[in-house]
């Protein structure tokens, strides 16, 4: 393990970090909102200052290979934590450091779950900071610093495989670092899109770019204590339904779209299933929604339907209604949906609908062969077989996400409220969805749970973001070993 090349690249990394903590910080001077300002320069050079430490320790350290890679992104996620907590104490948003750290987490995993308990009491500048850490955790800072260091060299390739969500990840470009560039300049396009088209709809500047940094991340958080439902617009409402869908789809589709100039993204199988899971479980829960009475318009059933299908899907967390009230067939189908996530190379969290239909279809392929043992079978996805090792990945990461899920769910009903706020509660921490059911619903927060519950749901967050596995080699003996 090169221990000093570790070291070199997370300072460089917190450098980078501490440098978009100067964006809320001019936003405060924007409204002469002062202290805050100060609060930010400060914890800028506090970041700064432990990234240039960082620096010095690992200079001339060589290289960066898998094992540094994992310590890499599992550091940079941690630090970027801890340091984008700052703020929050700085400010005095908060008192406690954990309620500060589990802000912070949730920003930067684009969970979206708060412990905010009055959220437009607070300054313009911190809630620009917890949108923005969402932008910046979407397409994955990691991702970034990639894009931005050339001289990274083959470890480029191990971080942009760990930071990138999915069962694949694919290369857009011979050199990772152009893959890593196109993908960021894509977020950056669909930014300016949104938050033009926000700005058109009627919402300010301000509104509009805090709430597309939370949509485009699948983020969640809003300046505003009722969400989305506070601008009461239909245009607004529709935009971002469809960034939501954007933002949950596989980036690497939309270059592929931009090369052609045709519709051939429409071949791809993940894809085209994601949207029938969209367009199917609007269908179910505006048809719950009107037959049980809870909604008597249908146009109205259908736009909240499709709203809170695709904001739990892609994991957004955003609400336009309080679908905790809804009907037990449509909670049940929001809950579901929790599981899935967007497809794999999305800003979405969860399981990814890929691992599902590779999930799926390896459940079958097993069934076959019962009645075939000696029959060679292979998956097949979109016409493609899937290497076996992809295979074997996802039926590991199944076995550990929900075992992963049912232990946090155990662990916060110790003390914690209500089985079915708990269990939702695991899930919506870990698939870094956001709000849940029960006591952590669209219109609670989670500033009630004690604090060894909170570090727990930091743990969740963060096992959630790096997908489980980068987080689990560190407690393999492998790993450590020389």
């Amino acid at each position: 393990m090169n221990y000093r090349a570790a070291l070199r690249f997370l300072g460089r990394l917190m450098l980078l970090l501490a440098g978009t903590e100067l964006a809320p910080a001019v936003c405060s001077a924007f409204y002469r909102d002062w202290g805050d300002t100060s609060a930010f320069v400060i914890g800028a050079v506090l970041t700064a200052g432990c990234g240039a430490g960082l620096s010095l320790l690992g200079r001339s350290a060589g290289q960066v290979f898998r094992r540094e890679g994992i310590l890499i992104v599992v550091g940079g996620w941690v630090l970027a934590s801890v340091f984008g907590a700052l703020p929050y104490l700085l400010t005095g948003t908060f008192s406690s450091p954990i309620d500060a750290l589990f802000e912070s987490v949730s920003g930067f995993t684009t969970t979206g779950a708060s412990v905010m308990t009055d959220i437009e009491s607070m300054s313009r500048g911190i809630l620009f900071w917890r949108s923005m850490t969402q932008w910046l955790g979407g397409m994955g800072i990691i991702v970034l610093f990639v894009a931005l260091l050339p001289e990274l060299g083959p470890g480029a390739r191990f971080l942009y495989k760990l930071e990138v969500p999915g069962p694949t990840a694919k290369s857009l470009q011979p050199r990772i670092q152009d893959t890593a560039a196109i993908l960021w300049k894509l977020y950056l396009l669909l930014t300016l899109a949104e938050t033009m088209l926000l700005k058109l709809a009627g919402l300010g500047l301000y509104d509009a770019i805090t709430h597309t940094f939370s949509t485009l991340s699948t983020g969640g958080f809003s300046p505003r204590n009722s969400s989305i439902a506070a601008f009461d617009s239909v245009w607004v409402d529709l935009i971002i339904i469809v960034f939501m869908i954007l933002a949950g789809a596989n980036f690497s589709l939309f270059y592929g779209l931009r090369l052609r100039r045709n519709w051939k993204i429409w071949n791809d199988s993940e894809f085209r299933l994601y949207l029938q899971i969209v367009g199917g479980a609007t269908l179910v829960v505006a048809v719950d929604l009107l037959a049980t009475s809870a909604y008597s318009q249908p146009l109205r059933a259908l736009l909240d339907s499709a709203f809170q299908v695709a904001s739990v899907l892609t994991t957004t967390g955003f609400a336009t209604a309080d679908f905790d009230s809804w009907p037990t067939l449509s909670r049940l189908f929001l809950v579901t949906l929790m599981f899935v996530g967007g497809c794999a190379g999305s800003t979405a969290g969860s399981m990814k609908v890929m691992r599902m239909v590779i999930g799926l279809r390896y459940a079958v392929r097993e069934a076959k062969q019962i009645f075939s043992p000696n029959q060679v079978l292979r998956v097949f996805v979109g016409g493609k077989p899937v290497p076996e090792n992809v295979v074997r990945s996802v039926a590991g990461f199944f076995i550990l996400y929900l075992s992963t899920w049912a232990l946090g769910a155990l662990l916060l009903s110790l003390g914690g409220p209500d089985l079915v706020s708990t269990a939702t509660a695991s899930a919506a921490t870990l698939g870094n969805i956001g709000p849940g059911l029960g006591a952590v619903g669209p219109t609670q927060n989670f500033a009630f749970f004690q604090d060894p519950h909170k570090v727990l749901m930091v743990i969740l967050m963060l096992l959630g973001r790096l997908e489980v596995y980068a987080i689990a080699a560190l407690f393999t003996r492998a790993f450590w070993r020389a």
